[in-house]
């Protein structure tokens, strides 16, 4: 059973590098996390694949509970967090927060962005409490046409 209570120092989560042996369990983390957009098997491979990309896990009772992955785009001088994902039993835990420390923790560009469903607003509110802002929106990017609001952190 999940514990619903936040993590507290000293909690048994690793945040690690993720590897192409976690395919299955990212696949399961995708179905769960985004039963309408999770990426199809190519995508999965190459994001735990490519050089270049950073690519973390969150451990917890002994399972992968947590994901994320970013890369640099030179053009636009950001570093772009494809994805970000927690099991919803494990969500409102810390757990993104960690993940996304974590990953902002290990990019360099001036600026870090990323895209949110408008509906998703528990999201929406991690992002912000993190420092991220609206930058624009991209009118019908996901499959169901629903708009995705693009988020971006300055570093100081």
């Amino acid at each position: 059973m999940v514990n619903d209570k936040a993590l507290t120092p000293g909690s048994p989560v690793k945040i690690l590098p993720a590897t192409w042996r976690d395919l299955g369990a990212l696949q399961h983390l995708e179905r769960m996390s985004f039963p309408k957009d999770s990426w199809p098997l190519w995508d999965l491979i190459g994001i735990l694949t490519l050089p270049e990309i950073v690519r973390l896990k969150t451990v917890l009772d002994g399972r992968m509970v947590g994901f994320i992955a970013s890369e640099y785009r030179s053009k636009e001088q950001a570093d772009w967090i494809a994805t970000i994902a927690v099991l919803p039993g494990y969500q409102r835990r810390g757990i993104g927060t960690l993940l996304l420390n974590a990953c902002e923790e290990r990019t360099s560009g001036p600026n870090i962005r990323l895209c949110v469903r408008t509906s998703n607003l528990e999201a929406i509110r991690l992002y912000e409490r993190s420092g991220y802002y609206h930058l624009r929106t991209w009118p019908q990017y996901y499959h169901d046409g629903e708009e995705a609001i693009v988020m971006e952190k300055r570093r100081p």
